[in-house]
């Protein structure tokens, strides 16, 4: 893949191996996501052919609740001067009024269910001054946030860009079903091989694994969930350097994390404990997607004998936010 020359840092003198700081501008703050341009855009909109379209979001309040730290979303009627502002009528404020009115607010966890990871959701401390001492790094070389929402990489960024192009379906769950299975580079390129998918500069590829589907039909012991489904070995440094050579643009999954992650690292071990998240967030640039509701869309493209769609996905355009809730719509 033909690669822009990086321009000259502000932020960094170094940065890491394997990175593509700077090779979208020294301001750029959306990574890969640039690779889908007006051309490639149009080429996804060929996609859809058929008209019928896929809500590959879960309900936002069904979770796997594995993380204590993230909770299903609240939602309660507005008040007003004392009142519940939800099957509100007028008249009880000014007489002869014929209006109802219901208004609500929610309190939403950004990451509980079916979500973007923004490129500030993990960094790494890294010396990218060349100090001789590692200080907090997010991509592109930006800095710590000072505060909530503080994030030059929040996701307004993304959503701004409309997150618009051609989708490409892995179906895993046909070659492995629900056994829990660690895909590295040689699985990975034997599915891509017996189902014919061609990864293109640009494409959104997305993972089907069946860990979504399960949680819909009720699966919600923490062991069994552990083990359902394929996960991608973030530890294989051949599946990494695909991700930067295949040119996708993002990476979307249907389970919790795209990459399987120990509850605490081995012994003596020095590192990222989830190595894909620090390459794809951190070093490339390019956005993880994670717990959408792939399987009714993997089943009809299998049927079709199709793999590719026109997928639309933007987060909220929430100014700093590190993770938001995504309603994606696939297009056939």
């Amino acid at each position: 893949m033909p690669q822009p020359t990086p321009t000259h840092p502000t932020r960094w003198r170094h940065r890491p191996p394997g990175s593509n700081w700077g090779e979208f501008g020294d301001d750029d703050r959306i990574g890969r996501l640039n690779l889908i341009d007006s051309v490639r855009r149009r080429a996804a909109l060929q996609e859809a052919v058929e008209g019928e379209v896929f809500c590959l979001s879960l309900p936002l309040d069904v979770g796997p609740g594995l993380n204590p730290t993230r909770l299903p979303p609240r939602l309660a009627a507005v008040e007003r001067e004392g009142r519940l502002k939800f099957n509100l009528c007028a008249c009880e404020l000014h007489p002869g009024l014929t209006d109802v009115i219901c208004d609500d607010r929610v309190t939403l966890y950004t990451q509980f269910s079916t979500q973007w990871d923004s490129l500030c959701h993990a960094g790494a401390m890294f010396d990218a001054d060349g100090d001789g001492q590692p200080e907090v790094r997010y991509y592109n070389g930006f800095g710590a946030a000072r505060e909530v929402g503080g994030s030059p990489l929040g996701l307004q960024h993304m959503a701004v860009s409309a997150v618009q192009g051609r989708g490409v379906m892995i179906d895993l769950r046909r070659h492995f079903g629900d056994a829990p299975t660690a895909v590295g580079y040689d699985k990975l390129m034997a599915v891509l091989r017996a189902d014919r998918v061609q990864i293109e500069v640009g494409d959104m590829v997305c993972l089907h694994t069946g860990f979504a589907d399960r949680l819909l039909q009720g699966l919600r012991d923490p062991v069994e969930l552990a083990r359902t489904g394929a996960w991608l070995d973030g530890h294989d440094s051949a599946l990494l350097q695909w991700i930067t050579d295949s040119g996708l643009s993002v990476l979307v999954s249907d389970n919790v994390a795209v990459e399987g992650r120990a509850d605490k690292p081995a012994l003596g071990y020095s590192g990222p404990l989830m190595p894909l998240h620090e390459h794809c967030l951190f070093k490339i640039g390019v956005h993880l997607g994670e717990l959408w509701h792939l399987t009714p869309l993997a089943q009809w493209l299998a049927a079709n004998g199709r793999y590719r769609f026109l997928l639309t996905a933007p987060p909220l355009r929430l100014t700093g936010a590190v993770g938001s809730p995504v309603t994606p719509v696939a297009t056939v």
